[in-house]
């Protein structure tokens, strides 16, 4: 779907232009990492990482997932469980001769949450398949369910996330420094990495700063076909001074459109709000609606974690670390923490509709719907995987939201 000619931010263009040439710079052996992994951990070690759902996300958008997805299936794996986990191992055993930006460099090691069973078999497949070292970090659980943990959990994440959760990643931390400096010989140096971490929360004050300007402004001057880009691409880009001066590039751009009165929609009468991840194959999804309903996509996951879910100040470096991403993944798929986050947000981006992507594997849907509809929040579901094409019904889908904004907005 081909989406209106809109003026590309160009906070989003600079940043896709920069990944490209990082890329192209980029040499093995690399780690590949997923999202929910502390990354910092590869940078104040010095080692390159590319971050595994990033990288299915440029699969998917050049097309690639599925014949990435055949491969997984012919290995005798399945290709219809977590595959945006998945694809990156699809492309590196896939038989290609054209991959995306020339293909991921050796990798070294492979590294993930153990979030479901799925991530640790993947970890072993890679292992199996690459001969790649691999690293999984253990889930663990609280039994409590703090309240509105998002104006907490930056001070008072040892409270938030519990210091058990925390002392365990503090150990699976240091028990990957020691294997990485084994294996690759390289040494740890903690006050580098608190560098990186200072570095990592100024880029999130940049973009909470983004985020509220976007939540009390309509029409809004931007959607998230172009938020998405300009906050996640400096994301896996965390703790260097690119990645927050890029932050505070884009927000002096939202702000200064703004005081302009730009209006992506100038005609804008519905705010809408995307739970789930990026439809990575069909970006132009998202602004398919603006001209002929005035609906806009306002709010995704991305800017709005990046300005509650990464912060942490004071600690050690590894034990505010481990608070960053020890209950990362409950911020946005456990219930009782994601779905009142989502709802927070909706009432404070005074959304009228929220599109929820559920995809058979979703892990706390029902909850996060229950509690839009039960607080007046009309949610339509769709049912499809963000990066594999073949769950994607495309006339189906645009149907249903077209119905759904006249009969329920």
């Amino acid at each position: 779907m081909s989406a209106p000619g809109v003026k590309r931010f160009e906070a989003a263009v600079a940043a896709m232009q920069h990944q490209r040439e990082w890329f192209k710079e980029l040499r093995g052996p690399i780690a590949v990492a997923d999202a929910d992994v502390p990354h910092e951990i590869f940078r104040a070690l010095g080692i390159p990482y590319v971050v595994n759902q990033w990288w299915a996300s440029i699969c998917s958008a050049k097309q690639k997932a599925p014949l990435y997805l055949d491969a997984i299936r012919e290995r005798g794996y399945p290709d219809d469980v977590d595959q945006y986990s998945a694809i990156g191992l699809g492309s590196v055993i896939a038989d290609d001769d054209d991959p995306p930006w020339g293909g991921l460099p050796p990798v070294a090691l492979f590294a993930t949450q153990r979030w479901t069973d799925a991530h640790a078999r993947i970890a072993a497949a890679w292992a199996a398949e690459t001969e790649a070292e691999t690293f999984v970090f253990e889930k663990a659980v609280d039994r409590r369910v703090p309240a509105r943990w998002w104006g907490r959990v930056a001070h008072e994440w040892e409270d938030v996330i519990g210091s058990e959760r925390i002392d365990l990643m503090v150990a699976e931390l240091n028990e990957l420094i020691a294997l990485l400096e084994s294996r690759l010989g390289t040494r740890f140096d903690e006050s580098r990495l608190q560098g990186i971490l200072d570095l990592a929360n100024e880029q999130q004050e940049w973009s909470r700063r983004t985020r509220d300007l976007l939540a009390q402004t309509s029409p809004a001057p931007i959607d998230i076909v172009d938020s998405i880009p300009a906050v996640m691409i400096p994301q896996w880009h965390r703790g260097t001074e690119w990645a927050r001066d890029a932050a505070r590039g884009f927000h002096e751009e939202v702000e200064s459109a703004i005081a302009r009165g730009d209006a992506l929609c100038p005609d804008e009468r519905r705010r809408l709000m995307w739970i789930g991840r990026g439809l990575w194959f069909n970006l132009g999804f998202y602004q398919h609606f603006q001209k002929r309903y005035g609906a806009v996509f306002v709010w995704s996951m991305y800017l709005a974690i990046a300005a509650d879910g990464y912060p942490r100040y004071g600690g050690e470096p590894l034990r505010q670390l481990a608070a960053r991403f020890a209950a990362f993944s409950d911020f946005l798929g456990m219930p009782g923490w994601a779905d009142q986050w989502y709802l927070d947000q909706a009432r404070t981006h005074r959304v009228d509709g929220v599109v929820h992507l559920v995809a058979h594997d979703s892990r706390s849907s029902w909850f996060t719907t229950k509690a839009l509809e039960d607080a007046g929040i009309p949610v339509l579901e769709l049912d499809a995987d963000n990066a594999d094409a073949r769950t994607w019904d495309e006339p189906a889908f645009v149907a249903a939201l077209e119905r759904f904004i006249e009969e329920r907005l």
